[in-house]
């Protein structure tokens, strides 16, 4: 007997700059979201009734109003949206007016993607509309945990660096998939990253080291990511 799929998670994206509202669109979608986009504040705050958001991804300088006066206006209506600011404005005092109005969280721009639909997964949780999401991302005998940022493999702690996480965070959400090179770029670099591929095969190369520990058994784990000649790579079982 099949099951009734989960609903969508609705993620209302504003912005005016159409790339970011295209890239950022495409990934919400690859990872399951059901997307709306605005370009202005008035757009957005038409869009919150229209669409009924459960998440917004606010640009803070948009071409009428502020993301802060949208923030505000929704918060004077009771509009219980959770809102996460998006801007190239990161002095402390432009995050802690994003935080007073209204706003969950504030990401800096250049970002990326990967972090982006990660924070949105971690407010969504911390706002209770989840569906019961756990926030430990499993494969195989490694877990990542998203509350905590820990990793493990056979019961080993990992250390990862910043990328090292959100690399291996985008193949954990994404098990047994191929995954192209261009996709991963997008995703776990910043979003207008101008770097080749030398830089995503260095990265795998320390992230595969790292994750062949030898277990509280004495037993060395083979590796679990596996290169795709001519595409990219996958996260899968290893071979027997």
């Amino acid at each position: 007997m099949a099951t009734e799929a989960a609903p969508a998670h609705r993620v209302l994206v504003v912005d005016d700059e159409p790339n970011i509202v295209d890239v950022l669109s495409m990934a919400l979608k690859f990872q399951g979201f059901e997307v709306a986009t605005a370009a202005t504040g008035e757009e957005a705050l038409a869009q919150v009734e229209a669409f009924r958001p459960q998440i917004m991804v606010l640009d803070v300088m948009l071409p009428d109003i502020t993301g802060f006066d949208v923030a505000e206006r929704l918060g004077a209506q009771r509009s219980h949206v959770p809102i996460i600011f998006l801007t190239a404005r990161d002095a402390t005092e432009d995050k802690l007016r994003g935080l007073t109005s209204g706003g969950d969280d504030y990401v800096t721009k250049p970002f990326s993607l990967e972090e982006l639909v990660a924070r949105i997964r971690v407010v969504l949780r911390r706002t209770g509309q989840a569906l019961d999401e756990s926030p430990v991302l499993r494969f195989e005998d490694l877990e990542l945990d998203e509350d905590t940022r820990e990793v493990t493999r056979a019961g080993v702690p990992i250390e990862l660096t910043a990328t090292e996480y959100r690399l291996l965070r985008y193949f954990l959400r994404n098990p047994r998939r191929v995954l192209t090179r261009a996709q991963i770029l997008d995703h776990v670099w910043d979003y207008d990253f101008g770097g080749d591929a030398r830089v995503l095969e260095t990265y795998v190369s320390y992230l595969r080291r790292k994750l062949e520990v030898v277990g509280d058994d004495g037993q060395p784990r083979p590796s679990l990511i596996h290169t795709a000649r001519g595409v990219g790579y996958a996260l899968r079982a290893p071979r027997r």
